[in-house]
């Protein structure tokens, strides 16, 4: 008779702990589900497999004779037979009695209380287990989808309707999301299973950045280009921010590069109303290409003053 690595099944190691075991039980339990896979005689098969595996490695005193014995469960009998009449050299870390299923979080009738041959022999039946008709409650799956929208659509807040399988969701989108941000909405998930819970919807944000700043968090950056003359001498400029304009005044000897920064005219804080982030604006200074004659004769006066 075939050997079944119960390990295999449940993708975990040889050294899980029960905690460990339990979690890829529910995960793949919940995957498998008959109620969740009508008609999928494959994952019935699976379905059935994963509570065998259950059903050993979550009892301690199982587990233990299905470690000791491994593919040598058949002989399993004669040697714990041997050890209590004090053969094979004393202890060989047998079984010491049989132990009734330990109750799980996931419990109940799985499928009729079908096991394979192999575990049948090894534990001589499911003690009792089929005949418990527990009816075991599955929480409905979580939900993903992904939004997009442009950084103009999440400067304030807003509203949205969407189809999520079939059904319509009117949620809040709060300003200050980010691209890649997820959130969960509670209860918009699949149906749960023999009256578990339903499963929620986590939605992430695709956002598409704008082409006039670079957002990093709640601050923006932009780049403002002056001509020569104002660099030199000072003046005003007119800056864009992202809903207004403010007039910024330049500094007489601005070099190119230089960096300033307007408080509170960034992008809104998520979750945080009235706070805004802050603008950075770079300058860059033009530099004149064509220049009239007057203006040639008069950067090279410049330049000879400079030199003298």
């Amino acid at each position: 008779m075939e050997y079944i690595d119960y390990y295999k099944i449940l993708g975990i190691p040889k050294t899980a702990s029960k905690d460990e075991v339990k979690k890829a039980y529910r995960k793949l339990a919940r995957k498998y589900h008959p109620d969740l896979n009508p008609n999928d005689k494959e994952a019935q098969k699976k379905f059935q497999q994963i509570n065998e595996a259950n059903e050993v490695l979550s009892d301690d005193e199982k587990r233990k004779k299905y470690d000791t014995y491994g593919k040598d469960w058949k002989h399993a009998d004669a040697y714990e037979e041997a050890q209590q009449q004090g053969g094979y050299g004393g202890n060989t870390g047998g079984f010491s009695g049989r132990q009734q299923y330990s109750s799980q979080d996931f419990k109940g009738n799985f499928g009729g209380g079908d096991f394979s041959d192999f575990f049948n022999d090894l534990f001589g039946g499911a003690h009792g287990y089929s005949s418990r008709q527990r009816s075991t409650r599955f929480r409905g799956q979580d939900f993903n989808a992904t939004l997009q929208l442009n950084d103009e659509d999440v400067y304030t807040s807003q509203k949205q309707v969407l189809t999520v399988n079939g059904k319509k969701i009117r949620l809040t989108i709060p300003a200050g999301v980010e691209h890649g941000q997820t959130i969960k909405i509670k209860g918009y998930g699949g149906e749960g299973v023999n009256g578990g819970s339903k499963g929620d919807l986590y939605i992430t944000f695709d956002i598409i950045p704008s082409s006039r700043f670079k957002r990093v968090g709640a601050d923006l950056y932009a780049e403002q280009k002056i001509d020569l003359y104002t660099a030199v001498l000072g003046g005003d400029v007119i800056i864009n921010t992202f809903n207004d304009k403010v007039k910024l005044k330049v500094k007489a000897g601005t070099q190119n590069g230089t960096k300033v920064r307007l408080k509170g005219k960034g992008f809104p804080v998520y979750k945080k109303k009235g706070q805004l982030g802050d603008l950075y604006i770079t300058y860059t200074i033009e530099i004149p290409t064509k220049l009239s004659a007057k203006e040639k004769e008069l950067f090279e006066e410049l330049a000879k003053i400079k030199k003298s």
